[in-house]
């Protein structure tokens, strides 16, 4: 009884992993922060000390290491496979950021933490991690893009406005050509925020699509139930009708059957009720 006990308040607890997440994810969301600081200023400000530049790297290393860490104590907390093969974006987030042009993947963790911290809403989800995705999205795409293109010879994205106008044009599928990448690094971002910006659109116009579905399927139902209370009131009232006001009714019926507000069903069943209520 004891174990049974024990058994069904393990299972109410939530678990290690669960445990670790949540008293690391805020921590770890103010290092993706200053990552993103740490990262963007060397970029940003190319008078920067080399002492302050020296200091930035060593703060994305750091950085780099506390998610390493991160990733190691959770798997080692699930025990399972199940959880390497269910969060292969989490070791993208520690493995591939080594790669010089793919460090902003750290920033994954914003988005993780706005879709959990969303509103409950359908519409709180889509502003806030849209919004939230679109503008992480749009913004480490234009300092990585500065990064690799400014001081090639030729180069014509040479500045952050000029990056940015480029990210912009190129997430919403604008492309109008008059900024574009030279550089291999540089059109290997180019193509992940292409594939980032189809992303969005398809996830804001299949969300759209869900909420208008959804809005259209309760007006419904709160019609049939209308209507459904509409013919209880008539047949309790129908006992005491002569049979003038019983061909009314049925008129009614089959009015509401033809407007599409009464399935066969549901209109054989209440003109079965009427016609019992006066036989």
């Amino acid at each position: 009884m004891t174990t049974l006990i024990g058994a069904v308040e393990d299972a109410g607890r939530p678990s290690p992993v669960t445990r670790w997440e949540q008293r690391t994810e805020w921590p770890l969301v103010i290092l993706a922060v200053v990552f993103l600081v740490a990262y963007a200023t060397p970029i940003l400000d190319r008078s920067l000390s080399p002492a302050l530049r020296s200091t930035c790297h060593a703060a994305n290393l750091a950085i780099w290491i506390a998610f390493a860490v991160d990733y190691v104590s959770r798997l080692a907390l699930a025990r399972r496979w199940r959880y390497f093969w269910t969060h292969l974006h989490d070791l993208a987030m520690v493995v591939l950021p080594i790669l010089r042009p793919l460090r902003l993947l750290r920033l994954l963790l914003l988005l993780r933490v706005l879709n959990r911290r969303a509103a409950s809403s359908l519409h709180g989800r889509v502003v806030i991690y849209i919004g939230g995705s679109a503008v992480l999205l749009v913004g480490c795409a234009a300092l990585a893009m500065l990064d690799a293109e400014r001081g090639h010879s030729g180069a014509n994205i040479t500045s952050f406005g000029d990056a940015l106008w480029w990210a912009m044009t190129t997430v919403t599928t604008v492309g109008y050509g008059d900024r574009y990448p030279l550089t291999t690094e540089g059109r290997g971002i180019a193509v992940a925020l292409m594939i980032g910006g189809i992303a969005l659109i398809g996830i804001i116009t299949a969300t759209f699509a869900s909420w208008l579905i959804d809005r259209v399927r309760t007006v419904a139902e709160d019609e049939q139930a209308a209507t459904r209370a509409d013919l209880h009131k008539l047949s309790a009232q129908v006992a005491e009708l002569h049979p003038t006001t019983l061909s009314t009714s049925l008129v009614e019926l089959a009015d509401l059957h033809r407007d599409g507000l009464l399935s066969d069903d549901e209109f054989t069943a209440a003109k079965a009720r009427l016609l019992a209520a006066v036989g």
